[in-house]
């Protein structure tokens, strides 16, 4: 089933509020309710969303304002899966991070009562006409790093045995989304941008090579068990992120490495991160697009990490390259990452924020008439 490209489209996060910190940081406190919480964050997705609606994207999302980190809050919200301090924190380029993680604690299911559904529930009721509500959550190769399947022997017979019940906990999430009322879900996913990395480091070690092989082909088996069988109206992406923390990030390299993997995937939309010399070139496209004539790849070429404007002319240019290789009408634009990965946001502010949203929709303007 063919779905309607959005050629001006947004990864998904918004930097937070100052007014959604101190509430959040009043909760720790103890000094009000999760009820006041929840009622704050409400009326600041109110004017997020009348802002996104103003910048002109026929996508909104809730700017992932209910939640601390893009993928911990959802990890940890499901049944089998536990929140823990590791030792350590995430190795990102100039920034310290929380080190907050993850692990397997019991047989792996979907968590009907997660409150991401009421999340994207309330999202959808204050919608207006004419956008399409989107949910962003990570992707299940997210349980591949860092430690978080270390322990999943201890409750399964079989390493295989664990992966079907990660692609049902994945595949029952999608459907109950759908239930609800969902048409777009988008799973990010910064595994694959690790594995570009190791990759390249391993290429003369053959046995820490096939190592990182096996991780991209349970990748691609796990993902799309669980893309099957699913509504052919509901559109699923994936953004392949390189970490995106206080400005910084985790991993380099272009996307030759796994490309093929990439374009194995039963995505309907790959949101890639183009915004500097640390993506490569566009030659990968052709073998991650594959030729499917109704799968979108949408252009990060404007970077969120800074405030500073990249000109609608060089961002031309640069979609103008990339149909060379992909049709034009399978491109799309946005910033390369969202704004605030986890709730301390990028160094922008929020008027620089809506300002580089509006540079990536004028060049969809002049590129696209969208």
């Amino acid at each position: 089933m063919s779905k309607t490209h959005f050629h001006f489209d947004h990864v998904g996060s918004y930097l937070r509020p100052n007014e959604l910190k101190q509430a959040r940081a009043d909760l720790d406190a103890g000094k009000i309710s999760a009820a006041e919480l929840l009622t704050t964050q409400h009326q600041l997705v109110d004017d997020l969303v009348d802002n996104e609606v103003k910048s002109g994207l026929h996508v909104i999302t809730d700017g992932e304002f209910g939640r601390s980190w893009w993928h911990l809050d959802f990890l940890w919200n499901l049944n089998g899966i536990e929140a823990y301090d590791q030792a350590a924190s995430y190795a990102f380029h100039g920034a310290k991070t929380r080190a907050t993680n993850v692990r397997i604690n019991g047989k792996l299911s979907a968590n009907f009562d997660h409150p991401f559904f009421n999340d994207f529930s309330y999202l959808k009721s204050i919608a207006p006409d004419g956008v399409e509500v989107k949910t962003t959550i990570p992707a299940p190769t997210l349980l591949f790093r860092d430690g978080r399947s270390d322990l999943a022997l201890n409750f399964y017979d079989t390493w295989e045995d664990y992966l079907t019940d990660l692609a049902k906990t994945y595949h029952d999430t999608l459907q109950h989304y759908y239930d609800l009322g969902s048409s777009y879900v988008q799973l990010d996913d910064t595994t694959w941008a690790f594995l570009i990395a190791k990759l390249n480091e391993s290429k003369d070690d053959p046995i820490a090579h096939a190592k990182y092989e096996k991780i991209a082909q349970d990748g691609v088996w796990v993902i799309n068990e669980a893309l099957k069988d699913l509504p052919e109206d509901l559109r699923v992406a994936t953004h392949i992120c390189r970490g995106n923390f206080k400005s910084t990030y985790l991993f380099e390299g272009g996307y030759a490495p796994v490309a093929k993997y990439l374009g194995a995937l039963n995505y309907d939309t790959f949101f890639l991160e183009y915004d500097d010399e640390r993506s490569g070139d566009f030659a990968p496209l052709a073998d991650i697009w594959n030729g499917r004539e109704n799968v979108e790849l949408v252009l990060g070429l404007l970077t969120s990490k800074s405030p500073d404007l990249e000109t609608v002319e060089d961002v031309k240019a640069r979609i103008e390259a990339a149909a060379q290789i992909v049709p034009l009408q399978n491109l799309g634009i946005s910033t390369q990452c969202g704004f605030s990965s986890t709730e301390e946001g990028n160094v922008l502010t929020i008027a620089q924020q809506w300002d580089k949203l509006k540079r990536v929709g004028e060049v969809a303007t002049a590129v696209w008439g969208d």
